[in-house]
């Protein structure tokens, strides 16, 4: 296994093509429709990364992020932020932690690039051995 994600967003549609995209590349999806159901289920599925739409009912992404945020268990959880956002949406989503945005229509390269990022700032692999690609590093002679 490479990693557990939960992807909460309020639609059916949007949920099932994060998690086949995902899954595809080797990582555990844990779905949530909105905010409050993502705070019932974080504890029990304890997940390597969230993703967030920011509309959703009940409560919204980016007052997630910021529960997420005050509580000392998921303080340094790596939220991104998958939805259609707004300019103050982004700004809003940098006040409260969020670590990366990815905008709606996403291709699911992108998708996977960001959830990959987001594990190995958790200190978590990303993905199987196969599946990783090394960071560049540029060359340093010394002499």
């Amino acid at each position: 296994m490479s990693g557990r994600v939960l992807v909460v967003d309020d639609s059916e549609v949007i949920r099932q093509l994060i998690r086949v995209n995902l899954e595809l590349e080797g990582f555990e999806v844990v779905t949530a429709a909105d905010g409050a159901e993502c705070l019932e289920v974080i504890r029990r599925v304890q997940p390597d990364v969230v993703t967030l739409d920011v509309v959703m009912p009940r409560l919204d992404g980016l007052r997630t992020a910021a529960r997420l945020r005050a509580t000392p268990d998921t303080r340094r959880l790596p939220i991104a932020i998958v939805s259609a956002c707004t300019p103050a949406d982004l700004d809003l989503g940098e006040t409260v932690g969020v670590d990366g945005y990815l905008g709606k229509p996403f291709d699911p390269a992108d998708l996977v690039a960001l959830v990959r990022r987001l594990m190995r700032l958790a200190g978590h692999p990303g993905g199987p051995p196969d599946a990783v690609r090394p960071e560049r590093t540029e060359r340093t002679d010394r002499g």
